[in-house]
C-alpha cells in the first residue's frame, strides 16, 4: 500500500502549528508501559467498554498460522536458533490480520472464533474498497460498490456477536485527499466507508476505527475533519493512523491528537509495529521497505493517555510493502531478510 514519506518538512510543519496552539504535549512514547508478555496480561476488558488508561488491558490475538509463525516452526526445525531468537519478537506477538478475501466470512469467522476460545480478541484490517490503492502495489478489491456493501456485510456477518478490533481501509480515506480519488468517485468512496463503519457497528462486541493516514500525508489536519466526519467517523470508536508506516509514537500522538481535537475529543490507536527507529529522513523510498527500521513498542492498551485507546501492530512485521522497483517481494508476502533485520535493530 502506498504510504507517501513526502512529508518530513509537512511534518515540521504540523508539529510547529501544534506547539503554537497551546495544545498539551502529548505523552512521551517512552512514558507507555510496554506490554505485558502474552501469557500475564490481565484478562481482556469488555470490548464495548473505553480502553483507555482507566481501563483493564485488552489481550490480543496472536495468528499462529501467520506468515512470521509458520517461518519461526521452519527455521526452528532447521536448527537456525539465531534466526529463531528474532523472528520470535515478531511471531509471539499480536499483530492484526489483513482480509481482502473474495468472500470474508468463512475467515472472519474461523479467527474469532478461534480468538474467543484462547480468550483473546482479534484485530482484523478490512481492506477491499474499490480501486484499492490506487492501482499501487497492492491493487485490487470490489469491482464496485454493490459488491464492496455485499462483501462488508458477509466481513460482519463473519464476525456475529464474537469480540473484534476492525481497522476499516487503510489508504482509503487518504486517497480522497490525493489526485487519485476525486469529484464523484470521492462522494461514493465516502458513503462506502460511512456504511462499513456501520455495518460493522452493528455487532455487539466490535471496535471499529476508520484509517486516517499518517503524520506524512497530513499537511493541515483541519482539511481532514469534513472527510472524516463524511466517512463515519463520529459513528466508529475512532480512528488508525501510522497504519504501515514509521512514523514515531510521539510524531504520531501529535497530529493524531489535532485531528481528534478537530472531531470533539474523538480517540484513536497508533500502528507502532515498525516505527522504533522511526521513518527514513534522507534519501532512499521511505515507505517501501526502507532500510534500517526496527519494531515498535509492543501492542498494550495501557497507553496513559485517554484518547490513545491502544498500540497495535497493524502493519504485520516482516511482510513486504512490496516490490518497491527493486524487485523484492510482493505487498503482503513474506520478506524474511527485512523481518530480521527489524527484530535486529530493535533495541
Amino acid at each position: 500500500m502506498n504510504r507517501y514519506g513526502r512529508a518530513t518538512a509537512v511534518l515540521a510543519f504540523a508539529l510547529a502549528a501544534a506547539a503554537c496552539s497551546g495544545d498539551p504535549a502529548p505523552p512521551s512514547p517512552s512514558a507507555a508501559p510496554p506490554a505485558a508478555s502474552a501469557g500475564t496480561e490481565p484478562p481482556a476488558a469488555s470490548p464495548g467498554a473505553s480502553t483507555g488508561a482507566k481501563s483493564g488491558a485488552t489481550r490480543f490475538y496472536v495468528d499462529a498460522d501467520g506468515a512470521a509463525a509458520r517461518e519461526l516452526r521452519r527455521v526452528t526445525e532447521q536448527g537456525r536458533t539465531g534466526e529463531a531468537a528474532l523472528l520470535k519478537r515478531i511471531a509471539e506477538r499480536p499483530a492484526a490480520i489483513w482480509i481482502g478475501d473474495r468472500d470474508p466470512h468463512d475467515r472472519v469467522r474461523d479467527i474469532t472464533t478461534a480468538a474467543q476460545r484462547a480468550g483473546r480478541v482479534p484485530v482484523l484490517v478490512a481492506y477491499h474498497i474499490p480501486d484499492r490503492d490506487c492501482g499501487q502495489f497492492s491493487a485490487g478489491g470490489a469491482a464496485d460498490a454493490g459488491e464492496y456493501r455485499a462483501w462488508i456485510a458477509r466481513f460482519a456477518e463473519g464476525i456475529g456477536d464474537r469480540p473484534a478490533w476492525v481497522v476499516v481501509e487503510p489508504d482509503a480515506l487518504a486517497h480522497i485527499l490525493d489526485d487519485c480519488t476525486r469529484g464523484g468517485r470521492a462522494a461514493e468512496r465516502l458513503g462506502l466507508l460511512r456504511e462499513a463503519v456501520q455495518t460493522l457497528k452493528r455487532r455487539p462486541a466490535t471496535r471499529v476505527y476508520l484509517d486516517a493516514g499518517n503524520a506524512g500525508w497530513i499537511a493541515d489536519p483541519a482539511a481532514w475533519i469534513g472527510p472524516m466526519r463524511e466517512a463515519g467517523v463520529e459513528e466508529a470508536d475512532g480512528f488508525a493512523f501510522n497504519v504501515s508506516n514509521f512514523f514515531t509514537t510521539e510524531e504520531s500522538s501529535e497530529v493524531a491528537r489535532r485531528l481528534s481535537d478537530g472531531l470533539g475529543g474523538a480517540h484513536f490507536v497508533i500502528d507502532t509495529s515498525r516505527n522504533g527507529n522511526g521513518p527514513l529522513r534522507e534519501g532512499g523510498d521511505s515507505w517501501c521497505n526502507p532500510k534500517g527500521r526496527a519494531l515498535g513498542a509492543e501492542p498494550t492498551t495501557r497507553t496513559g493517555d485517554e484518547r490513545l485507546d491502544a498500540l497495535l501492530w497493524v502493519k504485520r512485521p516482516g511482510e513486504s510493502d512490496g516490490e518497491c522497483g527493486r524487485g523484492e517481494p510482493r505487498a503482503g508476502d513474506w520478506f524474511h531478510g527485512y523481518a530480521l533485520d527489524l527484530a535486529r535493530n530493535t533495541r
